[in-house]
């Protein structure tokens, strides 16, 4: 990856510098670990918190490699990645600033990995199932907004724009109709109740058996 003055050399799997804290294959296995011995006393310390905000600029620096590459399964997991770290982050942070200066990026790397899972279910499933993809993820991604009391910003943001101008692309593309389940939300809201139970059956056919 080319930066001011240089270039980045990462991994292609692992930690993206290829280093492991405390043993582990990343930070988050290694706190895990720490946190399974400590127990619940277990808070993040300076030290800790110093590694943490290097990795999780690696793994932002390789995310965007992967996607510009359309290596979208890599790009999927380090997202992943992120997020579970993120997780971690907010439940032992040594304080709400700290953890809030990484909550912050939550929509956006909900963003790559709508995109990722997108992209992979378009080569895998179709483009209707990969409208239903971004659909899925647009409610994940509404749901960080009302956690942190920002609905109201949903509608009018960038990230949000552009999932649906990436849907309404392959809507385009692909010459396909409203799906399924946006049919199912337009039945709940008009109250045709047995439109809908209709709907939610041919929806539960399509769903693949448990093995």
């Amino acid at each position: 990856m080319r930066v001011e003055m240089g270039l980045l050399q990462m991994e292609t799997t692992g930690r993206p510098d290829g280093e492991h804290p405390g043993g582990a294959d990343n930070c988050l296995q290694w706190l895990e670990e720490l946190h399974r011995v400590q127990g619940e006393s277990f808070v993040l310390n300076e030290m800790q918190c110093m590694e943490i905000d290097r990795e999780f600029l690696q793994f932002y620096h390789r995310r965007i490699c992967c996607l510009a590459l359309r290596q979208f399964d890599r790009a999927g997991a380090d997202s992943d990645y992120t997020l579970a770290l993120m997780d971690f982050i907010a439940a032992h942070s040594p304080n709400p600033e700290w953890a809030l200066s990484h909550e912050q990026y939550r929509p956006f790397v909900l963003f790559h990995h709508i995109q990722a899972a997108a992209m992979l279910t378009l080569d895998t499933s179709g483009p209707e199932r990969a409208i239903e993809t971004i659909n899925q993820g647009l409610r994940q991604m509404r749901e960080v907004f009302t956690k942190f009391d920002a609905e109201e910003q949903f509608d009018q943001d960038e990230l949000v724009g552009q999932l649906v101008a990436m849907k309404e692309s392959l809507r385009e593309e692909y010459r396909v109709g409203k799906t399924l389940s946006e049919q199912l939300d337009d039945a709940v809201i008009s109250e045709e109740y047995e439109r809908a139970a209709r709907l939610r059956d041919e929806i539960a056919k399509q769903r693949p058996s448990p093995t």
